[in-house]
């Protein structure tokens, strides 16, 4: 809404000009729009270019150099480049008199000792149009000058008491709305302040809450701390538990490898002392089948009598033939005791290794019972 000119004589930005705006109106909240507006109005008259008019001149016909001023204060001429500063001032006061003549004008000063100014127009319209505003912004000035006549000091009375009663109106309802706004300020902080205590109760209320849930969380994390010691301490026992079994069915697997090798060493042993014992009781049975069909063929008056004790040792020499038999009773009894023994020492040996495994299994089966239970427990 600011003219571009007036911007560009202040190094303001959008929103240092919004911040400025805002706070002016803020100050100047509350007064009446007539005065805001006379007030306005008081300010822009100060200003360099209030109600001047510019219009285009020269002091010579054949080109435009200068420019003219026409305002309620006189006449000034300005250089193209600068409106602020004028180069020569004519006020109203001090003009004797104003003469248009087609494109020329030509001012008097009342001084008639002082130098005419002449200057031309580039137009005759303007010409005219530049006497006529002299002419009006003069009558003004002699206005001004002149005093009021009574309609004119009543309006002026009127006006003042007008003005006076809305300010004392708009004193009130500022008083009013101070009162309005003192109890809105105190009523809110009022509401402020239960609100200010219901959220510290709140605030109270959270506070014990996390202090319990920090209590909570303390007692499950010791909780939690103690269960994975008893987990840790479970978990080495099982693996030490499992170690132990292992070891022990790697010692009954041992044993049983060598309970094995010395069963197939003792059935080896004892299939060949059978067999030894079956050699000796076959190469005795044909020693006494031989013995006694030489008896038979040499003393024949002795078949009459076959009988024969095994436990009897005997040797016998033929002419045809040296046959000797070297068998003793004792020799076939300690063979008999031998096989006897070996076999008693058998079946021990194997029952002792029945009970050695039977006691590994139930070891065993108590120890995966153990770690099933440690399993449903974790």
């Amino acid at each position: 809404l600011l003219v571009l000119q007036v911007l560009r004589q202040y190094q303001l930005t959008a929103e240092m000009w919004e911040e400025k705006i805002t706070a002016w109106y803020a100050e100047h909240r509350g007064i009446a729009r007539d005065e805001a507006e006379m007030n306005y109005l008081k300010i822009a008259q100060d200003l360099e270019m209030y109600g001047v008019n510019y219009f285009p001149i020269a002091q010579n016909k054949n080109h435009t150099d200068l420019l003219l001023g026409v305002d309620a204060k006189g006449i000034h001429i300005y250089s193209i480049n600068n409106r602020f500063s004028p180069n020569k001032s004519f006020e109203w006061s001090s003009i004797r008199n104003i003469s248009c003549s087609e494109k020329e004008l030509t001012i008097k000063p009342l001084d008639k000792k002082a130098e005419v100014f002449k200057f031309f127009s580039s137009q005759l319209k303007v010409n005219k149009l530049i006497f006529q505003l002299c002419i009006g912004n003069h009558d003004l000035f002699m206005r001004r000058r002149k005093v009021d006549s009574i309609e004119i000091q009543q309006m002026k009375a009127q006006a003042r008491e007008e003005k006076a009663r809305k300010k004392v109106e708009f004193s009130c309802s500022s008083v009013v709305e101070d009162s309005d706004d003192y109890c809105s300020s105190v009523f809110h902080q009022c509401v402020w302040e239960l609100r200010s205590q219901e959220a510290a109760e709140l605030l109270a209320e959270k506070a014990q809450i996390a202090e319990e849930e920090a209590k909570l969380l303390a007692q499950n994390a010791a909780e939690a701390e103690q269960e994975r010691q008893r987990l840790e301490i479970t978990a080495l026992k099982s693996k030490e538990e499992k170690r132990l079994m292992e070891q022990k069915m790697r010692e009954a697997e041992l044993i049983a490898v060598k309970l094995v090798k010395e069963s197939d060493r003792r059935a080896k042993e004892a299939e060949h002392l059978k067999q030894d014992l079956h050699e000796a009781r076959e190469a005795e049975r044909k020693a006494k089948q031989k013995l006694l069909d030489i008896t038979r063929l040499n003393y024949p008056h002795m078949a009459k009598y076959p009988q024969y004790s095994p436990g009897d040792s005997r040797d016998a020499n033929f002419d045809k033939g040296s046959i000797k038999l070297d068998l003793k009773d004792i020799d076939l009894k300690r063979l008999s005791f031998e096989i006897e023994r070996e076999r008693l020492d058998y079946l021990e040996n194997s029952r002792r290794f029945e009970d050695r495994l039977k006691e590994l299994k139930s070891e065993i089966h108590a120890l995966k019972l153990e770690e099933k239970q440690a399993g449903l427990y974790s």
